[in-house]
């Protein structure tokens, strides 16, 4: 009974997957449409998506009746005469109190538009009651960023982000500052965006180097998406990725080594409340002071981090790490001079 039942169930699962495979092909047409309307013809997408021309122009007769999306085409490709608009959510108000906060968060980093941000913020502010959207309006606001340098990272990290929802190749423009600004042309695969800090980094195979690199969105000069698609490896893992590293400085030659750190009590308290590295342990010692230890690659982004503390954090191992801590703190006092250091 057992053995006939599974093949019964055979064909049912591969109906199924075909028909997930079909759904997520018809979003991503819907997508590939709304970004770049009348560029892509009823041909071009079947090369794309490697099925028949039949079968693309079925799911184009989904999007248009089934999905009744105002789906229209011309000498030059498909293009939507309305955008489609995503259907409504309903929230509770936990939920649509985080959203708002995560959004509200999100603009201290520019590279998200902030018309669009603004749009809905707008939005979540006015399914609160009365009384308490008079309190999200009181939080301070951002100033607006609408700089060029600013219009630019949003357009990269909204192709980039494309590129990674279709698996699509990525030819840039780049400048490396590490080679004294050499500025190269190079084609990579998307992996992940993240934002980090008040900036954004691409993790990306490039082809040029046969590795997976890290890239900083503001250094890409152009980005032109490709039709020629790529698979993410189903071994590739961000944390493998980004490893014990201190941020996202990654030296590949280097191992993670234990790190002790004694703070002073009111500058160890406010490093205490935070989670800085998955490897982090904290004890609060006899005289109120706070010992901080880590396994991690030491780089200069980490040693920069502990001279923020300046005289309130010693180093206490490896002594390699006190070392340079020591040297820079000296440079520093030569650099004011010595009467200033008194």
């Amino acid at each position: 009974m057992r053995q006939k039942a599974m093949s019964f169930d055979l064909p049912r699962a591969g109906r199924m997957y075909e028909e997930t495979k079909r759904i997520s092909r018809i979003l991503e047409l819907i997508s590939m449409v709304v970004r770049n309307p009348c560029r892509y013809l009823r041909r071009d997408l079947a090369d794309i998506f490697e099925v028949s021309e039949r079968m693309i122009q079925k799911d184009l007769d989904v999007i248009r009746h089934g999905l009744k999306f105002s789906l229209s085409h011309s000498r030059h490709g498909y293009y939507f005469e309305k955008t489609p608009h995503l259907p409504a959510l309903q929230y509770t108000f936990s939920e649509a109190l985080s959203l708002w906060l995560a959004v509200q968060a999100s603009r201290q980093i520019s590279g998200i538009c902030s018309s669009e941000l603004a749009a809905a913020m707008a939005r979540l502010e006015a399914i609160f009651p009365k009384d308490f959207s008079r309190l999200l309006q009181l939080s301070p606001k951002q100033p607006e960023t609408q700089t060029r340098h600013h219009n630019h990272r949003h357009r990269t990290i909204s192709l980039l982000t494309l590129a990674i929802m279709q698996e699509r190749k990525v030819r840039m423009v780049y400048e490396t500052r590490s080679r004294g600004g050499d500025i190269n042309e190079r084609v990579v695969r998307p992996y992940h965006l993240m934002a980090y800090v008040r900036s954004w980094q691409l993790i990306a195979h490039c082809e040029r180097r046969d590795a997976v690199l890290m890239f900083k969105i503001d250094r890409i000069r152009e980005a032109t998406l490709l039709d020629e698609r790529y698979r993410v490896p189903a071994d590739f893992d961000l944390n493998d990725y980004l490893g014990m590293a201190w941020g996202i400085m990654r030296i590949d030659h280097c191992e993670p080594e234990d790190v002790a750190l004694r703070f002073e009590p009111e500058a160890g308290h406010w490093v205490a409340e935070e989670q800085w590295h998955k490897s982090q342990h904290i004890e609060e010692l006899d005289d109120g002071s706070i010992l901080f230890r880590l396994k991690v690659v030491i780089t200069p982004e980490f040693v920069n981090w502990i001279l923020y503390y300046g005289s309130r954090v010693e180093v206490l191992a490896p002594a390699h790490l006190q070392e340079a801590v020591a040297k820079e703190h000296a440079r520093a006092a030569i650099l004011y001079g010595e009467e200033i250091c008194r």
